[in-house]
């Protein structure tokens, strides 16, 4: 499997990363237990992937612990990465970015992962009641403490990503390495602001819900699934999806697929991402074996150029202001002030 450093580091990770967030015994959305998250590690493992994706708020805890059991005596060949700020008890300082909560956090972390150390460990929101200088600072002190390798952030907006980054240089403290963000044919705002500034700074994307919750899958036909239970079906967000043009980009999907042996809309999709610039890896999860197996087989081929021209086309959105507004003004000059974005 392809592998690609992660922005401006020495950390190298495969182009697919699994996400585990299933993992769990029922809460939230852990609908994997310890012996079929095993199975699913292993053959992530015998893919080539390396990057293992959870955060502490993910069932509870639970995904972090069946996570760092799956691993077992394989951890000191993966790179796990996990993410705090969401609740984890009920005081003041067990949510947030404040120093209190980042240690403690951290401290929880390992201890549930059963490790020494935490490959990339990011925040998983703004927190605008904090001050970007006492996270920064906070978060190095992880890493000169030698609990934390590189930190990075998830969810963020383009000024707070630049404001943090800025403030580290200030500071002289460590910087984001990566950003976790959601991005794919359905959801492309990233490329407003996120994917350029991180292009820009040496801040590498690793990419959460590329196939849309299950939308891009293709198992979707107009208002209702086909029934099988899928994470996108509870949220009830399919009618949304088609109304943003979700039904004319599967159609592309579907027909590409149709021009590689054995490949399926999800391939497809995953593999648009992957061609994007700024990322670099795509998270993948999955309910049963099955779809892990075929979203893992995305790696194994790529799309042409004319392909990814099609989808750009399909999934094109407007461009908002101001980009909208400086495009007007060099339409004139050359078009690579706006490379693919």
């Amino acid at each position: 499997m392809e592998r690609r450093f992660l922005g401006n580091s020495g950390l190298e990770l495969s182009v697919l990363g699994f996400g585990a967030m299933t993992f769990g015994s029922g809460k939230g959305m852990g609908v994997t237990d310890i012996a079929g998250a095993r199975r699913q590690v292993d053959r992530c493992i015998e893919a080539g992937v390396t990057l293992f994706d959870t955060a502490d708020i993910y069932s509870g805890g639970e995904s972090e612990k069946i996570l760092g059991e799956a691993l077992g005596d394989k951890r000191p060949s993966a790179i796990v990465a996990t993410k705090l700020f969401g609740a984890i008890g009920r005081g003041s300082h067990d949510r947030g970015l404040s120093r209190r909560h980042i240690i403690d956090a951290c401290d929880a972390s390992l201890r549930r992962l059963g490790t020494d150390w935490i490959d990339l460990y990011q925040v998983h929101c703004h927190d605008g009641l904090v001050p970007f200088e006492e996270t920064m600072r906070a978060l190095g002190d992880l890493v000169r403490a030698g609990k934390v390798r590189y930190v990075g952030s998830s969810n963020y907006a383009g000024w707070q990503l630049m404001k943090a980054l800025a403030t580290a240089d200030r500071l002289g403290t460590e910087r984001f390495i990566g950003q976790q963000i959601q991005y794919s044919l359905l959801a492309r705002d990233a490329e407003n602001e996120l994917l350029p500034c991180g292009v820009s700074e040496g801040v590498g994307a690793l990419v959460w819900s590329p196939l849309a919750q299950g939308y891009l899958s293709g198992k979707f036909d107009g208002a209702e699934s086909s029934g099988e239970k899928t994470r996108l079906g509870e949220t009830g967000r399919i009618g949304s999806y088609h109304r943003r043009g979700g039904e004319a980009i599967v159609a592309v999907l579907r027909d590409i697929a149709a021009d590689h042996d054995g490949a399926t809309p999800s391939q497809v999709a995953l593999n648009w991402v992957r061609a994007r610039p700024g990322v670099t890896s795509i998270l993948v999860g999955a309910r049963s074996d099955a779809q892990l197996d075929d979203n893992l087989a995305a790696a194994e081929w790529t799309l042409s150029a004319e392909e990814i021209e099609r989808l750009d086309r399909a999934s094109q959105p407007p461009p908002s202001y101001p980009n909208s507004h400086q495009r007007s003004y060099h339409l004139d000059r050359n078009p690579q002030l706006f490379p693919r974005y």
